[in-house]
């Protein structure tokens, strides 16, 4: 998983080739809402997307991770359906029912079923490369949201400069990102992670908290401001030594939350002594939220060594795949 981390910028320019050579076709319907599915890995990249498009996407986005689809959905909604599998089961039984509501289809996958499906029915389709883990395929997935969501004609072309920008962003600051990083892992290590954000840039939080999780073998959790200053910050009153606050911040966060970050600061850091602050780097939300992923994923893969488990292994999810495969 370490050296997957280490290419995230190599994947991210590959991807950039694989969205912008892919062949798509034009649709002659007027969207009027997306829904974007998908679980874990694949599912991810399309909550972070629908974030840092809200502020312009032409339509609203709605994010599903399960079976079925909201009743809104017909025959003027684009359903993009990401699985890197291709046969993931919560992803295929929506894909069913969107075919049943008549729905624009699009797909983001590797091959399995997802690919067989979309050549047969002629759906729009963009194919990734193969890889170990789903995870560790972000890059793909995510970029490729953004090249299904223009060819729609949703959103701006904006991204394909953003994206390219962001690679330079990263690749100049890694060797600072990873000493960040390493730094992090070294005191969340025997801790409970509580992963806090603005709330637009909750997806980047809940790809940190999926994975410490996956790769670091950690129970951990997240919540988003002002939200949080709603009813979790109350808690904190029981608060404990044990957990690690680690928030999220960027220059573009409301000025209103950032005031509300400084006071949470002082209430969670009167229980804990790990109040850690990690501060975005870039010009826009994309360079930024690119900056948050990679430094996220690098603690992750840090706090994996101290832990000294292996990060790539997730038996109990083969093993649960297994069992439902039964029935």
């Amino acid at each position: 998983m370490k050296s997957l981390v280490g290419i995230f910028t190599k994947q991210l320019e590959e991807a950039m080739e694989i969205g912008g050579n892919a062949a798509l076709n034009p649709c002659d319907k007027k969207i009027s809402n997306v829904v974007i599915t998908g679980l874990g890995g694949s599912g991810i990249g399309g909550k972070i997307v629908s974030q840092l498009v809200a502020d312009n996407c032409l339509v609203p986005i709605t994010i599903n991770n399960t079976y079925d689809l909201p009743g809104f959905v017909r025959e003027d909604t684009l359903v993009i359906a990401s699985s890197f599998s291709g046969n993931t089961e919560e992803t295929l039984y929506a894909v069913e029912e969107a075919q049943k509501k008549g729905a624009e289809i699009a797909m983001i996958t590797s091959g399995g079923k997802f690919l067989e499906l979309a050549k047969a029915n002629n759906y729009n389709h963009i194919v990734l490369p193969d890889g170990k883990s789903p995870r560790a395929m972000l890059t793909y997935s995510l970029t490729q949201q953004f090249f299904l969501l223009s060819q729609y004609g949703l959103i701006s072309d904006e991204f394909k400069k953003e994206i390219p920008a962001a690679i330079n962003l990263l690749n100049e600051n890694l060797e600072a990102i990873k000493s960040e990083a390493e730094m992090v892992a070294s005191k969340l290590k025997d801790k409970t992670a509580v992963i806090y954000s603005e709330a637009k840039y909750e997806g980047v939080a809940v790809r940190f908290r999926q994975q410490l999780n996956e790769n670091a073998k950690v129970l951990c959790w997240h919540h988003v401001l002002p939200e949080m200053n709603h009813n979790e910050v109350v808690g904190w009153a029981g608060g404990k030594d044990e957990y690690a606050v680690v928030v999220f911040r960027n220059e573009d966060d409301f000025y209103r939350t950032q005031k509300r970050l400084d006071i949470t600061k002082e209430v969670a850091s009167a229980k804990t002594k790990t109040y850690i602050e990690i501060n975005s780097k870039g010009t826009s939300r994309i360079q930024r939220a690119m900056y948050l992923i990679l430094m996220g994923d690098w603690i992750s893969v840090y706090l994996a060594e101290l832990n000294q488990v292996d990060p790539i292994e997730v038996r109990v999810i083969d093993h649960l795949k297994a069992e439902l495969a039964k029935i």
